[in-house]
């Protein structure tokens, strides 16, 4: 975009502020490929940047902000290469122990480029498929239940097949063709339901990755379809009990009525249960996801994210000093702050849920009367904020003050602290007036700072830029007065509709340089919002998976009974005749309901304890889920279970005894 989709770029000389404003020329084009680490729109040889050709940086070992890529030799397995990589830094340490101190318990590793990139996506994929495997089982105890009562029903027919001659063979093979013309329907009604549904997953997922708009509906997910589909009509062909040729031995050709014999009749609800049990499963872990969104949704961060406008401000240097650099934003500063429904402008180093994650290395430091250990190692954030950043996001300054225009360069080097780095390095005492200083060895490196003393003048309550659900966070904050200028985030706090401002304030930004980029324009909420639509496609996606395994269970449920119903149309005829309530058969056949259910319940929950054992194993961060979503999951189970049974218990209670004993 920023070369017009130009046909003759490569060849072109482009300038590249984030390196020293060089200019470089542009060799190649790159195919959309995934954001890795992040977006990346440029990439610059190492030669471009003087601080990595430093000589600190090609003689040092201090400096550790870098990944090596390499590529495994043939034959060569990751083990293989982990171990000797290790090896190598075992080495390095014993040669180096002034570079690798104990206490910062440095460590290497190696890893599949292909694990990495996909390590976020990983957990949820696999539990994705899992749903996805337990709603086929669902659907295939479903359809064998249907089998199973369409195979009593048949019985007089198959009776006398087998009285003909037919053999068990030939009676199976009828059988499976019947359950391929099923399964075969059901896949192909999937595969066409399949591609518009991944047109809408598709286009959402475009915004993780452009690979995404590549997805399609291809033939190794046919072939999967179609095995899929073999494999249940095998197993469907083989669930009925093939009657027997002997007219004696059928009481369905003897009476001519529907009998369920007890195995049937245990067959039948056996698979209910399993549906159940299923279903159990599906809708615990989709109330657990939905318990887990809304606790992030409602999740304190402690800013005002509905009134904060947040844009992009890159540092631009060509032909700047620092200090002309820091003149800019302090201009900018005031302009915007002058429009009208601003209520205050700043800016910082980085952009909350946006790229917390880039801009959070953690560095060692220390302050008054704090010894370091291994045990005792304190790592903080490092922020540059202008002053009024704490005022602009809505953050409360505890103790103290907030910095001020009055905080320049030619005075004492000061900070502000937030609430958790306070507490712990200063329990029980006031951290205003006490001292911390940087000691990570990174700080070599960073042009035009000063690893001094700062003394502390303000508490604020901790800032978590990359967690929804904000944790503990210890961070440092300087002023651009007194350092560099990192980052370039603006933050606008105003008392109108946010996205109002991005005109007027990209407006007076390229006013004032014409070459500035002014980009990303988001409230805080968005942004937010943005981050929790993964989880909350997941809980969508989730729910639409137990909702439907929910559906297909009561189904069966209500199915199994419903069939128990009829074939015992007799039975409660008689029972009604003899003066028993219909209430009593209501409550009988409402209690079968019951009673598959909370097996059903008790096979998923000894499922799931098992099932989530063996994904501990792939999933490392999985943790079991609550008493709430797993109590309330069965209640609602059980209750629908219940309500389900209704109908046929109902039919059950009004028998008519005189067609019921006429029937035989």
């Amino acid at each position: 975009t920023a070369l017009r989709k130009d046909p003759n770029v490569v060849g072109r000389q482009v300038r590249v502020d984030s390196f020293d404003a060089r200019t470089a020329t542009v060799i190649g084009v790159l195919e959309p490929s995934l954001p890795y680490p992040t977006n990346t729109e440029i990439i610059a040889n190492v030669v471009m940047s003087a601080h990595h050709l430093d000589a600190t940086m090609v003689t040092g070992r201090v400096h550790r902000m870098t990944e090596l890529f390499g590529r495994l030799a043939p034959g060569a397995t990751l083990e293989r290469a982990r171990a000797e990589v290790q090896s190598v830094y075992a080495t390095m340490k014993k040669d180096h122990h002034e570079a690798y101190p104990t206490n910062a318990d440095f460590q290497v590793d190696a890893r599949l480029f292909r694990d990495q990139v996909t390590s976020g996506a990983r957990p949820i994929l696999l539990v994705l498929l899992g749903a996805s495997a337990l709603v086929f089982i669902i659907a295939c105890s479903n359809a064998a239940n249907l089998i199973l009562a369409r195979t009593v029903r048949r019985e007089g027919e198959l009776t006398i097949r087998a009285a003909l001659g037919a053999g068990s063979g030939a009676l199976r093979r009828t059988l499976l063709a019947e359950s391929l013309v099923l399964c075969v329907a059901g896949a192909t009604l999937g595969v066409m339901i399949a591609r518009p549904l991944l047109e809408i997953l598709s286009s959402y997922a475009s915004r993780f990755s452009v690979r995404a708009l590549n997805l399609t509906v291809d033939s190794s997910v046919l072939w999967v379809g179609a095995g899929l589909a073999i494999i249940a009509a095998v197993l469907l062909a083989y669930v009925p009990r093939l009657p027997s040729a002997s007219v004696s031995q059928s009481p369905g050709l003897a009476t001519g009525s529907v009998r369920i014999t007890g195995s049937t009749n245990r067959r039948l609800r056996a698979f209910a249960v399993v549906q159940i049990a299923a279903s159990f499963l599906l809708l615990a872990g989709a109330s657990m996801l939905l318990k887990t969104l809304i606790a992030m949704q409602t999740a304190q961060t402690g800013m005002d994210t509905r009134h904060v406008l947040a844009i992009n401000v890159p540092v631009m240097q060509y032909q700047k000093t620092p200090q002309q650099v820091v003149d800019f934003y302090k201009e900018t500063i005031r302009r915007v702050d002058a429009l009208p429904g601003v209520t205050r402008t700043a800016y910082g180093m980085s952009t909350p849920w946006r790229d917390g994650r880039l801009a959070d290395p953690k560095l060692q430091f220390s302050g008054d009367g704090h010894v370091s250990s291994i045990e005792n190692d304190p790592r903080a954030h490092f922020r540059v904020i202008s002053p009024g950043y704490f005022a602009a996001l809505g953050v409360a300054i505890l103790a103290g003050r907030d910095f001020n225009d009055l905080d320049t360069q030619s005075k004492e080097p000061i900070t502000v602290v937030s609430e958790s780095l306070a507490n712990q390095m200063f329990p029980g005492q006031d951290a205003i007036g006490r001292h911390v200083y940087w000691t990570d060895p990174v700080f070599k490196f960073l042009p035009g700072f000063k690893s001094e003393q700062l003394r502390i003048i303000g508490v604020t309550a901790d800032i978590d830029e990359e967690h929804v659900v904000p944790q503990p966070t210890l961070t440092i904050y300087s002023t651009f007065n007194h350092g560099p200028m990192f980052g370039g985030r603006l933050f606008i706090h105003s008392s109108v509709n946010p996205y109002s401002l991005v005109t007027p304030a990209t407006q007076i930004i390229r006013g004032m340089s014409a070459e500035q980029p002014v980009e990303k324009a988001a409230t805080l909420e968005d942004i937010r919002a943005e981050v929790l639509t993964p989880d909350r496609l997941n809980t969508v996606v989730f729910g639409i998976f137990a909702a439907v395994a929910l559906t297909i269970a009561l189904v069966g449920v209500a199915g199994v009974l419903a069939f128990s119903v009829s074939a015992r149309t007799r039975e409660f005829g008689i029972r009604l005749a003899l003066g028993s309530p219909p209430q009593r058969l209501l409550a009988g056949v409402i209690a079968e309901g019951a009673v598959m259910a909370t097996f059903g319940l008790v096979a998923g929950s000894v499922g799931g304890f098992w099932l989530a054992r063996i994904a501990a194993r792939y999933i490392p961060d999985l943790s079991m889920p609550s008493a709430l979503p797993v109590v309330g999951s069965a209640l609602v189970l059980l209750a629908a279970a219940v309500t389900a049974s209704a109908m046929p218990a109902t039919r059950a209670a009004r028998v008519d005894v005189m067609q019921a004993l006429r029937n035989d």
